[in-house]
């Protein structure tokens, strides 16, 4: 209880903050005329209202948060968020229940990009704008963006920030102060937006799509708002743009920023995860298109490196655009994207998975268990960029890599026995817990999650959330130690 006493006060300042993100989906429908605006002006009062009356009744418990607290904080901001984020919908969309709008939601604030909607093309452009916009805020984390606000209301984030941030090097400061970190990233955020914006629209793309798809190209979150996904527009150069920014935002950001800062290509030379995911996405694009081309899915080679460059980035990224119905190649092909999509982006990145860094770690741990078969006395320790990784972290990542096979295969047993087929089950769940969007047979880039009953929609809801604050974030909450004094 004292846990939720601590967050109460600043879960009212976020939701009230949060009300103001309504004012974008408010400003399309009063240009389009769509007939949603009253369902976001209800919802943003809605939203402020209910964050005043929580922060109003628990401020007198505010103190400074511990971890405990911290992860509490998280895991009810993403939860809650996703709650009050439906009420445009349920306004709007009088035929849609109240889980497939949180599946709906909850999809775009993990930027997963799974939808339950279809006819995306008659939607009022401000519900689809409202989607994407999820997506962005959730890209680079709504608890960052308070962390850069909330220390200016007496409120420190550093706690809140180490469990939420993604990857095993939460402890690593850009800047001496965490606000300007804090800051500093969501300013590089921005900034490639806006480029992946002017790049879209000077590309021939519509402005109101190419701010659709730039809302979810930069968090890799694969919204969309064409029922054909990205093959809606057929163009090479708007997919080898989209492969550019999808690349750039699975790159740590923090390289980013100290790129940026140092105005160097040094940052990323020395970032010991964009060697080997640069390697890896273009060796699997090549490797990808050749087997396409050899079996006979594409007549030449061009095609086939068009698409596999575009399908394979969006689905190794987990950002999950679509311009083939990629679940009808053979099967190799899908299968080694569902795979990719479980390491390829770099920590502290918008991508979903268990990160390219934990993948090294665990290569390379690997490495050093077999020198040690045949040198049983030598001191051999992991190694990052010449710089030896404590053991502790190691074995954080072994417990990490752990939890998340049996998140996978309880998952999937669990519904498998809700009556999915196999394929549809595991691709479902490699889907939402990789935060990747499609998945394959009943729920493929063609067709949506519309297809799955109740269970199944709220089961792969949590399963976005877990994947999203990387699993121990979430996990650890529903464990009687940590309701222990």
């Amino acid at each position: 209880m004292a846990s939720l006493l601590t967050t109460a006060p600043i879960l009212g300042l976020i939701a009230m903050l949060m009300s103001s993100s309504q004012l974008l989906p408010i400003a399309i429908s009063l240009v389009y005329a769509d007939g949603a605006l009253s369902a976001f002006v209800l919802s943003a009062c809605f939203n402020f209202v209910c964050g005043y009356i929580a922060w109003l009744a628990t401020r007198r418990f505010r103190q400074e948060i511990m971890a405990q607290d911290a992860i509490l904080l998280v895991v009810l901001t993403w939860s809650g968020g996703a709650l009050f984020a439906t009420v445009p919908l349920l306004l709007t969309l009088p035929d849609l229940s109240f889980t497939d709008a949180y599946f709906e939601t909850m999809s775009g604030l993990t930027t997963t990009g799974s939808t339950i909607l279809s006819n995306l093309d008659r939607l009022p452009p401000s519900i689809n704008i409202w989607r994407g916009f999820l997506q962005w805020l959730g890209g680079m984390g709504i608890i960052v963006l308070a962390i850069a606000v909330l220390p200016v209301l007496g409120i420190g984030g550093r706690q809140i920030y180490k469990a939420e941030t993604p990857g095993p090097m939460k402890d690593t400061k850009l800047t001496p102060r965490l606000a300007e970190t804090a800051k500093g990233l969501w300013l590089i955020y921005v900034g490639l937006s806006l480029a992946c914006f002017a790049a879209y629209a000077l590309a021939g793309m519509p402005w109101l799509d190419a701010f659709m798809h730039t809302l979810s190209t930069m968090p890799t979150g694969g919204f969309s708002n064409h029922d054909a996904s990205f093959g809606h527009f057929d163009s090479p150069l708007l997919e080898s743009i989209a492969i550019a920014f999808m690349l750039i935002s699975a790159i740590n950001y923090g390289s980013h920023f100290l790129a940026l800062r140092a105005r160097s290509l040094a940052p990323y030379r020395h970032d010991p995860e964009v060697g080997w995911f640069l390697l890896v996405a273009v060796g699997s694009c090549i490797g990808v298109a050749s087997y396409l081309w050899l079996t006979g899915a594409y007549p030449e080679f061009l095609t086939a490196l068009r698409h596999a460059s575009f399908n394979l980035v969006s689905v190794a990224t987990s950002t999950g655009f679509a311009t083939q119905d990629f679940s009808l190649w053979p099967i190799f092909t899908p299968l080694w994207m569902m795979f990719l999509v479980s390491f390829l982006s770099c920590s502290g990145s918008t991508g979903g998975g268990i990160k390219m860094i934990r993948a090294v770690i665990l290569y390379k741990q690997v490495y050093r268990e077999f020198i040690r078969l045949l040198h049983p006395t030598a001191s051999i320790p992991t190694k990052i960029s010449g710089q030896p990784v404590e053991n502790r972290v190691v074995f954080a990542v072994l417990a990490f890599l752990f939890i998340y096979i049996v998140c996978i295969v309880s998952l999937t047993l669990v519904l498998t026995a809700s009556g999915l087929d196999v394929v549809t089950a595991f691709s479902a769940v490699i889907a939402c817990l990789n935060n990747l969007g499609p998945g394959l047979n009943q729920v493929g880039p063609a067709t949506t999650f519309e297809v799955l009953n109740d269970f199944q929609i709220w089961l792969l809801s949590a399963a976005m959330l877990i994947g999203r604050l990387e699993l121990f974030t979430v996990l650890v909450i529903l464990t009687p130690v940590f309701w222990r004094k």
